[in-house]
């Protein structure tokens, strides 16, 4: 076999999941500053969906074939000239970065800003679950600034970031409601949120007065906005595929009008928030939540289980 070719998840042209496939493509060198992983596994996420069926072409183009795959972890295999602070063999994780989308691969070379030492004692599979976790950290400490004894509504608490959101929450001494399908509610209330709410049988008024809100559904902001008290901060990772100008345009709009902006961001670790992703697995505050696991061959059975609702935390997939 060709040491300088690898396995990677490609597609050829927008749609389900069936347009992926395992193909080989060359093996990337490490620019300078850039470290080579051996990635081990990955994560499904929801923006790589979008683009894999065509939903986001106006940022992913028309130029094929695509990869797929955002984060990761693995063991650094090589280092590009001047960096310093990583060595081979180290364990790490993390993300590709804004530019596109890659780590679904035997190797992808990353700047080496963008990932961070795994835990000791963390198995690089279920540590595949938590570099989404770094937009919870974000949303809830650095752009929600959530404080003890806040009430604290997370939107979709059982998936990726919502899972970790429910777990941080909690940690952080909010009183937590937490927003999921039934058959997922036995599983955020274990992740320790204090009340667990079907999302399909209650409305947003129903709900209470709320210091914050934490979406990632991107749906009806303008209902869950209303529920924030004087003060309330409101801080969403997606907005409506569906509706895209004028989901966009009312976060634009919320800013100025109305009481409680709601924030909109889209997650970018770098080394310093990974440093502080793994603080908060070693001190005890944060698990991975593993639902299921696939074989990079069956990355399409991933996404399609993704894209059928219900997850409990993350689809891993691993890269033998």
């Amino acid at each position: 076999m060709d040491d300088h070719t690898m396995r990677a998840v490609l597609f050829d042209r927008y749609g389900g999941p069936e347009v992926l496939y395992v193909s080989r493509v060359p093996r990337p060198e490490p620019a300078p500053g850039e470290v080579l992983v051996r990635v081990r596994a990955f994560s499904v996420n929801g923006g790589e969906t979008a683009a894999r069926s065509g939903r986001v072409r106006l940022l992913t183009g028309r130029k094929f074939p695509q990869r797929v795959g955002l984060d990761f972890t693995g063991e650094v295999a090589a280092l590009g000239a001047g960096v310093t602070d990583i060595v081979v063999g180290d364990r790490v994780w993390g993300v590709v970065g804004r530019t596109g989308f890659g780590s679904a691969a035997d190797y992808v070379a990353v700047r080496a800003e963008r990932l961070g030492r795994v835990p000791d004692g963390l198995d690089l599979l279920e540590a595949a679950a938590l570099p989404v976790a770094t937009t919870a950290i974000t949303a809830l400490r650095d752009k929600a600034r959530l404080r003890p004894g806040e009430r604290l509504l997370v939107r979709g608490a059982a998936g990726g970031v919502g899972n970790a959101a429910v777990q941080l929450g909690r940690a952080y001494g909010a009183e937590v409601t937490a927003l999921a399908r039934a058959a997922n509610l036995d599983f955020v209330r274990t992740l320790g949120a204090h009340h667990v709410v079907d999302h399909r049988t209650v409305t947003p008024g129903e709900l209470g007065l709320l210091d914050v809100v934490l979406d990632t559904a991107g749906t009806d902001l303008r209902a869950f906005r209303r529920l924030l008290r004087p003060g309330g901060r409101m801080v969403t990772i997606a907005f409506d595929l569906t509706r895209p100008a004028a989901s966009l345009g009312y976060l634009a709009a919320s800013a100025v009008h109305g009481r409680g902006r709601v924030r909109f961001f889209s997650g970018n670790p770098r080394r310093a928030l990974f440093d502080d992703l793994a603080r908060e697995v070693a001190e005890g505050r944060l698990r991975p939540a593993v639902d299921r696991c696939f074989p990079l061959e069956e990355t399409a059975a991933a996404h399609r289980a993704l894209e059928a609702g219900g997850v409990r935390g993350k689809y891993v997939v691993r890269v033998d």
